[in-house]
């Protein structure tokens, strides 16, 4: 094996998807079992005027993400020490386009459901320059 830009870059988005599926999940627990909202569609630290409302669209977006990422990360563990095939593990292309796909998403998603979540106010605060 030669180790070179390409190499290098698989094994980051390999390594990658372990923490990612963690913190996914951590998120998705966070919201459907402990009901806490304090992550949910945040912008610059403060949540939505209702994060109720949004929690479950990031909650399921969560879980998937981090299934997805999970999956990809035991199909190539399994495959690696065993040989047995678990999704799209044999085929480099797959597995890679579906790591990088699932962390593109989660990132757009997350970015829409912000914008969603703390609509753009046009024109001047009143609050701030009434006097």
């Amino acid at each position: 094996m030669v180790l070179d830009i390409g190499v290098i870059l698989t094994w980051l988005l390999f390594i990658a998807l372990f923490p990612l599926a963690f913190f996914w999940l951590r998120r998705a627990w966070r919201i459907f079992i402990k009901k806490n909202y304090s992550e949910v569609a945040t912008k610059r630290g403060t949540p939505p005027a209702s994060p109720q409302k949004w929690a479950p669209i990031v909650g399921i977006l969560n879980l998937i993400c981090g299934a997805i990422a999970v999956w990809i990360v035991a199909g190539i563990l399994l495959w690696g020490f065993t040989g047995i095939t678990l999704g799209p593990v044999p085929d480099f292309k797959t597995w890679n386009a579906y790591g990088g796909m699932t962390i593109v998403g989660k990132i757009m998603a997350d970015l829409i459901i912000r914008f969603q979540a703390h609509p753009i106010k046009f024109g001047r605060n009143k609050k701030l320059f009434s006097g």
